[in-house]
């Protein structure tokens, strides 16, 4: 009993760790995504109060008080995931179409913020199993604009428009697994007492 006990208690500090860390490399992919946009605005003479289309481009289901922390997750996940879709088809559209020869400071930039969002991927799907326990979900595309503007100036928009999609969701992110930890331990002791009282019955 005390055995189980135990094992429990470091599950769900496992799961506070993974959160801690998943929120920290959110911050840190939140501060590179803010040095992209400057390089990309620079790079493409765009001024720093420049509008893009309105709507969001990732498609997931509405923020509620109501989505318990598998869903906020789930959700979360999801939209990450969409997130890393559409960069690496702006990554490729902007090499194909504007191309790609010089490697500079915005280039390496952007694979920078590239390898982070999938850093930051293999940790909310490791809370997402340890709250769940089933195997991380694949992202659905359908609906995303992954084949972007053919028009030069629209193109250079779009792939603008994405690097905020990305900056906007790692925002999300961070208040998300902010409010995570507590509520991790909070449904892993009430799992325990559950288990127990039935242990107890038996």
């Amino acid at each position: 009993m005390a055995d189980r006990r135990t094992r429990s208690m470091t599950g769900s500090d496992q799961s506070r760790t993974t959160a801690a860390r998943a929120t920290a490399i959110a911050e840190q992919l939140h501060y590179e995504c803010s040095i992209l946009l400057e390089l990309y605005r620079e790079k493409e003479s765009f001024n720093a109060d420049i509008t893009v289309a309105d709507g969001r481009l990732v498609s997931v289901p509405p923020p509620s008080s109501q989505l318990d922390t598998r869903d906020k997750l789930w959700r979360l996940h999801s939209a990450l995931l969409q997130c890393r879709s559409l960069l690496e088809r702006a990554i490729a559209k902007e090499e194909e179409e504007l191309g790609g020869g010089k490697k500079g400071d915005y280039e390496t930039q952007r694979k920078m913020v590239k390898e982070r969002l999938s850093l930051l991927l293999v940790n909310t799907g490791e809370l997402l199993k340890a709250v769940d326990g089933t195997a991380v979900l694949t992202p659905n595309l359908e609906g995303l604009e992954l084949d972007g503007p053919t028009i030069l100036f629209e193109l250079k928009l779009w792939v603008y428009r994405i690097f905020k999609e990305v900056d906007y969701w790692t925002k999300t992110a961070i208040t998300t697994l902010q409010g995570l930890p507590s509520v991790i331990a909070k449904e892993r002791t009430r799992t325990t007492r559950v288990r127990s009282t039935r242990s107890t019955r038996r």
